[in-house]
């Protein structure tokens, strides 16, 4: 496989040990290439301008510039339409930090302590636009989702009981049961197995979907179904 079509990664953590590690890793892959090293958010950001990777792993907690807000900067540089995707990586499993994570645009969290595997499955899932959060996280923010007060920050608290956005009409029949399914947390073949429907016509679902709702990903998706009451 040539260097050009290698998913493009940074990674940024403090810790030199850490970075290697995760470098060991995903260079053992014919398609993933390590191409730079940041040991703090300002550097990250420096990097992401000067290498256009695909995927940056970043760390919550450095020096300088923390993760979070290196996310921000990094999630709104684009080149030739292509979003810098970032993956937040961290030892605590934090409410603050997932929430913190899904407003800085970030389309991915994992914890350290990932098995190599999931890790090198979360790269491809990100790359290809998807989202993906740590089953931990996943289930607390669902949790989170369900109650009366939840929004996240920066955006408008959940509507009131009854209401439902205007884009929600937009939607398909097939389309809302692929939309509860993702809610539900299964996977493009999970759902397309449930629905008895091809797995390419679920991804072009999904693509609608989130064209129809203004919805980044699939974490902004389960967003839009829970407050929309698709899922209870």
């Amino acid at each position: 496989m040539s260097d050009d079509s290698r998913i493009r990664i940074v990674i940024a953590d403090d810790q030199e040990l850490v970075r290697a590690g995760f470098t060991m890793v995903i260079n053992s892959q014919p398609d993933m290439q390590v191409v730079g090293q940041a040991s703090n958010g300002d550097e990250a950001i420096r990097l992401a301008e000067q290498l256009t990777p695909d995927i940056v792993l970043m760390d919550v907690r450095m020096p300088g510039m923390d993760g979070i807000t290196a996310t921000e900067h990094i999630t709104r540089m684009a080149t030739e339409g292509r979003p810098i995707r970032v993956i937040i990586l961290t030892t605590f499993d934090l409410d603050e930090y997932v929430m913190a994570a899904i407003h800085a645009g970030a389309s991915g969290f994992l914890l350290k302590d990932t098995e190599p595997e999931t890790l090198l499955r979360s790269i491809r899932t990100v790359y290809q636009g998807n989202a993906i959060i740590a089953p931990t996280a996943t289930k607390r923010l669902i949790e989170k989702m369900l109650e009366p007060d939840f929004h996240i920050s920066g955006t408008a608290p959940v509507q009131p009981s009854g209401y439902t956005d205007p884009e929600l009409e937009s939607l398909t029949e097939r389309e809302r049961e692929v939309l509860v399914e993702i809610a539900h947390g299964l996977s493009n073949q999970e759902i397309a197995d449930k629905l008895f429907i091809s797995l390419p016509t679920v991804k072009t679902h999904v693509a609608h979907i989130l064209q129809k709702i203004n919805a980044r990903d699939r974490v902004q998706a389960v967003v839009f179904a829970y407050e929309n009451h698709l899922v209870q």
